[in-house]
This record gives C-alpha cells, sequence and structure tokens, in this order.
C-alpha cells in the first residue's frame, strides 16, 4: 500500500501538467469483500479500493484514477491457495490480452470506479 502511494505522488504531477491521464491501481475481488486464510491480503486490498476511492476525489478535472480487479489468474499464489485447480484459469499472457483493449478505453469519466476487467 505504502509502495502504490508513493509511486502515485510521483505520477500525479506530471499527469496534471499533462492535463490528462488515469491510474489503475490493482486491487481484487477480496478487496471488496473477505474470505478466511487471506485476512492480510484481503485488509491490503481493501486499502488499494480506499486509496482509489478517495485519490480520486482529490484529482483535477481531467485525470482519473480507478481500482481493477483483475479476476481470477493463474499465478504462483492461486496454485498455493487452490492447487492444481488453478489451472483452469488464464495466465498474466492471457489476461493482458484481453485486458489491454479494455484499459486503453479509460478516461476521465471512470475517475472513482471500482472496475473488473472483462
Amino acid at each position: 500500500l505504502k509502495g502504490v502511494a508513493n509511486l502515485i505522488r510521483h505520477v500525479v504531477p506530471a499527469m496534471i501538467a499533462r492535463g490528462s491521464g488515469v491510474i489503475v491501481n490493482f486491487s481484487s475481488g477480496w478487496g471488496r469483500s473477505t474470505s478466511p486464510e487471506v485476512a492480510p491480503y484481503c485488509a491490503t486490498k481493501w486499502g488499494i479500493e480506499g486509496l482509489t476511492a478517495a485519490l480520486a476525489q482529490e484529482l483535477p478535472s481531467g485525470l482519473a484514477a480507478v481500482a481493477l480487479n483483475p479476476g481470477i489468474i493463474d499465478t504462483d499464489m492461486l496454485r498455493t491457495s487452490f492447487g492444481p485447480s488453478a489451472a483452469h484459469y488464464g495466465d498474466a499472457e492471457d489476461w493482458a490480452s484481453r485486458a489491454v483493449p479494455f484499459l486503453d478505453q479509460l478516461s476521465a469519466r471512470d475517475n472513482g470506479k471500482a472496475l473488473t476487467a472483462p
């Protein structure tokens, strides 16, 4: 959470100077719900959601901040949690090929939204 806040602090001035831009903070379904055995992960993702919502209220017109739930992706963390069933989900490369067109369409009108990638 601290790393996300520090990065935001460094990129927002350039975005303000340019007059446009969208900050996409990666969250999770667990940033909008909870589950046993993953409390620290849930807490950090809830923090991302809150930071993004507050930032969206502070940004000037033309800029946006959104929280993005990427959905379920086959990662090492997922394999640790779900075992072999994690292989039923696409990997990060597959996710990126679907998500990039969605992300490219984000604009200031999306400011403050909590989104889920397709």
